[in-house]
């Protein structure tokens, strides 16, 4: 039996066809969903525009093509399907990222046009809390970052993009838009760090929010810091307002090869549930 499929830019008549997709996996698709519950599919507002994939008249999967190729909820036909709209259409992304298996089919079929890519991260385990660790006490000192503090902030942000990702975020614009974003998450209240005569000890940012889960990001210790437990007691205490205020459950993914870091998210409640894989440009 044949069945029907083809594959289109999302509408924002579309919107709630869309939100059941994404809402089918509330932890692996935070990031997309929190973005769509925004701003709608909309390109001009979304950052950029949702393809869906159709099988018999049904939306089965998405891939959000902005600044990040994300394929969501991802069946091997429709990761053919995104690969070859993403080959017509040249690559606009700096990167590819997603759950591990169709992320790695998608990069398997856009590698031969194009790579290289400055590097793959294969394995980022996906990691989840429902509750915190009595094992770990919260560092009474891990607080939400104030407006007025956005100067204080800035120099650790950067710091730790430039060492997560290999790149400055202050390259191309300036870091306008990169600039924006962390006064946005300061002004959602969002961002929580330990601040110490000045400077940043540790801080982390819960970057995605919807009612269903959130994603911490950009957790970061000074170097001068580090070694000194401030890692878990700061992620404890961020995680645990994030379970209060924001949503059941919180997430975060990982490389593999940060054991320190992927003990220390187990000792204070996350367990791992999945991978994701970036491949970044």
């Amino acid at each position: 039996m044949l069945t029907q499929t083809t594959t289109r830019v999302l509408e924002p008549g579309d919107l709630g066809a869309a939100l059941a997709v994404l809402e089918s996996e509330p932890v692996a698709n935070a990031f997309v969903t929190s973005r769509v519950q925004i701003a709608g599919l909309d390109p001009w507002r979304l950052g950029g525009e949702m393809w869906g994939w159709y099988a018999d008249g049904h939306l089965r999967s998405l891939c959000y093509s902005g600044a990040n190729l994300v394929p969501i909820c991802a069946t091997p036909e429709a990761v053919r399907a995104f690969a070859d709209r993403a080959r017509r259409a040249g690559r606009r992304c700096s990167s590819i990222v997603g759950p591990a298996e169709p992320t790695a089919e998608l990069w398997r079929l856009l590698e031969p046009g194009w790579g290289p890519a400055r590097e793959v991260r294969a394995n980022q385990p996906l990691m989840l809390a429902e509750s915190p660790s009595a094992d770990v006490a919260p560092d009474p000192h891990v607080r939400r970052v104030r407006r007025d503090e956005m100067d204080v902030l800035m120099p650790a942000c950067v710091a730790m993009f430039t060492e997560e990702v290999g790149i400055s975020p202050l390259a191309g614009d300036g870091g306008l838009l990169y600039q924006a974003r962390v006064a946005e998450l300061i002004g959602a209240g969002r961002s929580f760090a330990r601040i110490e005569d000045g400077k940043v000890v540790f801080k982390a940012e819960i970057g995605a929010t919807t009612a269903q889960a959130c994603q911490i990001q950009g957790v970061w210790v000074a170097p001068e810091f580090r070694g000194r437990g401030h890692s878990e007691t700061g992620m404890a205490a961020v995680l645990r307002h994030a379970l209060t205020d924001v949503a059941p459950i919180v997430s975060l993914y990982v490389n593999d090869y940060n054991t320190p870091a992927r003990r220390a998210y187990r000792r204070i409640g996350f367990r791992e549930v999945g991978a994701f894989m970036s491949v970044l440009f």
